[in-house]
């Protein structure tokens, strides 16, 4: 039996890893943290029956206990509860799929607390890689990667690390990779001029040809922002410089990403959209199990195609190469930024093509603290939020 505990149980990702949990009797949750969803996570905890639950407000643990009262699970709320969760000592796994930078103190508890990481936090690589990494190995920990294309890579590297336990420990140095090939389906403008993006709306951009994801993260698709962030997670998941790191623009989402070696070979994992697959893959590493659904008709498939992506158009994906070549704060920078950017566009308040105009603003007006501490990155992320909002994107 592995023990489980997640971290944005209501959200895209935690009820798919708790579709998983349903499959797999070998699963047991004993932990579930969300934000303000009271009526799913008390169907959550009728289902499941964890020890602890947490929600972000107090307002909202309060309306789950008394909803929850004839149960035997205790309710706790805000930081102290995410961490007093992160180091339940009955759990093995935190699956880390909360949005945002409220994630890096659960994390850096549970590395610490000796748990195996399942990542599909962004912001907890992006803005504090250079703490969370070489904290994992000094602990000893494994960070397993839950986004689609970082379990990709993961994936398309077994056959050349030795290592079967998931933890880096400096082997993918080893381990001959030439460059990674980080694979992006486009969104719903692939092949659109900015002339035709100025009018696009919040529904426009929620149309996503391919994946079923959170409005945040859809949005962020359609910017490449979600690829940017992408290329700075694998820049610390997988120990290899930026100019190793490829984006390749591939429609059909079937080749979820590859590692091309020093031989030239190149080694691609593929299969339908589908995040349940890296989810279950991450839980019961290094073992693969049976899991239902579609299956990847090459036939029918007929042809996989491949672009190189229009940064012209879409400049959040050159940013983002930006902002890591600048490391220290500046990744927490271009992450805040973009968040309070999207959070304007969808309330209608800011147009698209003003998402990568901000994030550029608040980019150049920043004076890059080299190697920031936890506090110094909220401290960042904090005063990039304020000053988006007045219009300055002048953080610190």
């Amino acid at each position: 039996m592995k023990k489980i505990a997640i971290l944005g149980s209501t959200g895209s990702i935690g009820t798919q890893t708790l579709e998983i949990v349903r499959a797999n009797p070998e699963l047991q949750v004993v932990a579930l943290a969300a934000g303000s969803s009271v009526e799913k996570m008390e169907a959550q905890i009728r289902e499941f029956h964890p020890v602890k639950a947490c929600m972000w407000s107090e307002e909202a643990a309060s309306d789950l206990r008394a909803r929850v009262a004839d149960l035997d699970v205790e309710v706790l709320a805000g930081m102290e509860g995410l961490l007093e969760i992160a180091v339940l000592p009955e759990s093995q796994v935190l699956v880390t799929a909360i949005v945002g930078m409220i994630g890096i103190r659960p994390t850096i508890a549970a590395i610490e607390a000796g748990k195996d990481i399942a990542l599909a936090n962004k912001e907890t690589l992006v803005t504090a890689g250079h703490i969370i990494m070489p904290l994992a190995e000094r602990c000893g920990v494994a960070i397993l990667p839950v986004d689609s294309e970082h379990s990709a890579i993961f994936q398309s590297l077994n056959g050349e690390v030795a290592d079967r336990t998931g933890k880096r420990a400096g082997l993918y140095e080893k381990a001959g990779i030439e460059k990674i090939l980080l694979t992006a389906a486009g969104g719903p403008f692939r092949g659109r001029t900015r002339e035709q993006l100025r009018d696009m709306g919040a529904a426009d951009a929620l149309k996503h040809p391919n994946w079923s994801m959170g409005r945040k993260v859809t949005i962020d698709s359609s910017t490449l922002v979600n690829k940017g962030l992408e290329v700075m997670e694998a820049k610390w998941l997988f120990g290899v410089g930026l100019e190793r790191i490829q984006v390749v623009v591939h429609p059909q989402s079937i080749v979820h990403s590859a590692v091309q070696y020093v031989d030239g070979a190149i080694i691609a994992q593929m299969g339908v959209p589908d995040m349940k697959l890296p989810i279950q893959y991450a839980l019961f590493y290094p073992e693969r199990r049976p899991m239902g659904g579609k299956r990847v008709d090459l036939f029918r498939l007929g042809e996989l195609t491949f672009e190189k992506p229009d940064t012209d158009t879409f400049p959040g994906l050159a940013l983002a190469y930006r902002a890591a070549q600048a490391g220290g704060s500046m990744p927490t920078v271009y992450n805040a930024a973009n968040e309070k950017a999207v959070e304007l566009f969808l309330e209608g308040k800011l147009p698209y093509l003003g998402i990568a105009e901000l994030i550029e603003e608040a980019m150049g007006r920043h004076k890059v603290i080299p190697d920031p501490t936890v506090e110094e990155i909220l401290e960042t992320e904090q005063a990039t939020y304020a000053c988006v909002m007045e219009g300055k994107g002048k953080p610190g």
